[in-house]
């Protein structure tokens, strides 16, 4: 059975460059990866927040399955600098093409919005700006700013594009202190080229581990989807990378095709699969493993934050002891 999600006017607009690619079947989602609608007050305000602030959020433009349950806690993964990215990669439903000029104002906006939504826990994220000389660094830098200045017990995530060929912007951003640097390797080193064609496998690991050289107690995450065609043994192995380059939080979901001209859908990983990944993403030595059909980078940041910080003060009493 085929679903029908999008009209070809508004993909097109969303994504020109894709409109050439062939329909693929979208397949039917299985029992196990249904939500129910997003609604209610609380999600009604925290819409209203990002409306009044003017801001964008990964979770609309992503089209994240986890909207609902997120933004009726008040949960949202703020996205700067604008709705358009420089990239084209085949699995995202992010708009592509030309963006505006950065807003001076959004890193404000940002923090004004993180405290009135009383957050303790913030993820935020962005687009890809290649036509920027740092990538964004320097929004980045400014918003981290802007947040610890207005709401100071706010912990602080960010999920970045990988800078790739941007000199001193990542060190830039780390040295900003987040609490948590994210970047998703994505999917498995032989799919880079269908998949993310825009970014380089060994640049966005030698990203994390850069992190890790410049500031080793920063937490360090990164994240995959599966169902696009890798095999078990690649997803293994791109574990050993993230731990070689000292990533202490994997997370790892299902891949969900937004339109019929985006990558198709290979296979629905089950949730036994998914338990089967996080019990040896444990062994291999993570801190923190999320891993089942609807994870997401920003899903439970929050509440997984803690848990993170609460593995290594274990870990460290341990080798204490």
């Amino acid at each position: 059975m085929v679903t029908l999600i999008d009209t070809q006017a508004k993909r097109a607009a969303r994504h020109p460059e894709k409109q050439k690619r062939p329909d693929s079947v979208i397949l039917r989602k299985p029992e196990w990866i249904r939500v129910r609608a997003p609604g209610g007050s609380v999600f009604e305000q925290t819409k209203s927040i990002v409306k009044e602030n003017r801001l964008v959020t990964v979770c609309e433009e992503a089209g994240c399955p986890n909207i609902g349950e997120c933004w009726s806690k008040k949960h949202a993964t703020m996205m700067i600098m604008g709705d358009t990215c420089t990239r084209a990669c085949s699995f995202c439903n992010v708009k592509t093409g030309k963006p505006d000029a950065l807003d001076p104002e959004e890193p404000a906006n940002v923090a004004r919005a993180v405290a009135t939504m009383g957050l303790e826990h913030v993820v935020i994220t962005s687009v890809d700006r290649d036509d920027l000389d740092d990538g964004g660094a320097a929004h980045f830098v400014a918003t981290i700013a802007a947040i610890r200045a207005a709401a100071p017990r706010t912990t602080i995530e960010i999920l970045t594009p990988d800078f790739l060929r941007k000199a001193g912007a990542a060190e830039a951003v780390i040295d900003a202190k987040p609490d948590v640097f994210n970047h998703n390797l994505e999917t498995v080193p032989r799919l880079y080229l269908s998949i993310r064609p825009g970014a380089r496998y060994y640049a966005s690991l030698r990203l994390l581990e850069r992190v890790k050289e410049r500031d080793p107690q920063q937490f360090t995450k990164s994240g995959l989807m599966v169902g696009l065609g890798e095999t078990k043994e690649e997803v293994m192995q791109v574990m050993d990378d993230m731990r070689s380059a000292g990533v202490d939080f994997l997370t790892i979901g299902q891949y969900l095709q937004p339109t019929r001209k985006h990558a198709p859908i290979d296979r629905f990983v089950t949730p036994q699969e998914f338990e089967a990944y996080e019990t040896i993403a444990r062994t291999k030595g993570f801190l923190m493993v999320s891993a089942s059909p609807l994870t997401r980078s920003s899903h439970h940041a929050g509440e997984d934050f803690a848990r993170l910080k609460a593995a290594r003060a274990a870990l460290e009493e341990q080798h204490r002891s």
